[in-house]
């Protein structure tokens, strides 16, 4: 999520979120298009990120989602076209002086969102470019996995982490959540098992949302059955993204919600380390 070093940040769309996922589409290229002129949307870039995926990172926050998670920290990316339009090779061109802090930490770039998977040319030609022109760099995909029919195989190939947000554990309470289904979160994170590719869990806790024991231990019990989770970072709730609601023009859904207390943190981490999760 964007914080305080985000080097770019726009805002746009004013609507309440929608009841169902709103899907729209990026700019069609044939298969022979240079990738350096693949253009997409952003919505910022952070340069010394160090919590989305390992080492020090540029993260590139891309604009547009389907889904309208009731928690969603930053409603000024819903909407894909409202973000600012780019290239591929503009932005190999910003992580390149940056080259030099992510491979003596072993970081790399992360695309975030936003969902990146609702621009999946953009990014496939922007990791083939990263590591074609700057020798290999680590790349990590942070997804909510909604949109995994969209990850083509090689673009799986080309990523070297997926950061998967699983938002609940039980279909009613996803629903609830993000106004989409889990299933095809669930399918995502078994195909990624299958074909061998790391993954890092995150789920957010909220008090009376996400936090009921049934829902935590539905999540842990899944997240068990697969073969490449390497964490799970349990994320506490927070409000701090409320303001952007306000200039928006929109009611923040969760208003007086609390964070979780430390209590309630602790207890669900017991409930992943259970099934011999490695918890964060």
């Amino acid at each position: 999520m964007p914080d305080n070093r985000t080097r770019v940040l726009l805002t746009g769309g004013g609507s309440p979120p929608p009841q169902q996922p709103v899907v729209e589409h990026e700019d069609h290229y044939d298969q022979d298009h240079p990738d350096v002129d693949v253009s997409g949307y952003m919505h910022s870039a952070e340069t010394t990120g160090t919590v989305n995926g390992p080492g020090v990172r540029y993260t590139l926050y891309m604009s547009g989602c389907p889904l309208r998670c009731l928690y969603c920290h930053n409603p000024d990316t819903w909407q894909m076209r409202m973000g600012n339009k780019t290239t591929v090779q503009k932005i190999v061109d910003d992580i390149a002086p940056f080259r030099p802090f992510t491979e003596a930490t072993g970081g790399g770039l992360t695309c975030s969102g936003g969902e990146p998977l609702l621009q999946p040319r953009f990014l496939l030609s922007l990791f083939r470019e990263v590591k074609r022109q700057l020798g290999g760099m680590h790349t990590t995909l942070d997804t909510s996995g909604f949109l995994g029919a969209n990850a083509s195989d090689e673009l799986l190939d080309l990523t070297d982490l997926v950061l998967l947000d699983v938002k609940s554990g039980l279909a009613d309470t996803y629903r609830k959540v993000t106004s989409a289904e889990l299933q095809p979160t669930l399918e995502f994170g078994r195909r990624l098992s299958r074909r061998g590719n790391p993954m890092w869990i995150r789920y957010v806790l909220v008090p009376g949302l996400t936090d009921a024991v049934e829902n935590v231990g539905a999540v842990a019990d899944y997240l068990s059955e697969l073969q490449t989770v390497e964490r799970v970072e349990i994320l506490p709730y927070h409000s701090l993204g409320d303001h952007k609601y306000a200039a928006l023009g929109l009611a923040y859904p969760l208003q007086g919600v609390p964070a979780p207390t430390p209590e309630q943190v602790a207890a669900a981490r017991q409930i992943f380390r259970d099934r011999g999760l490695t918890v964060f």
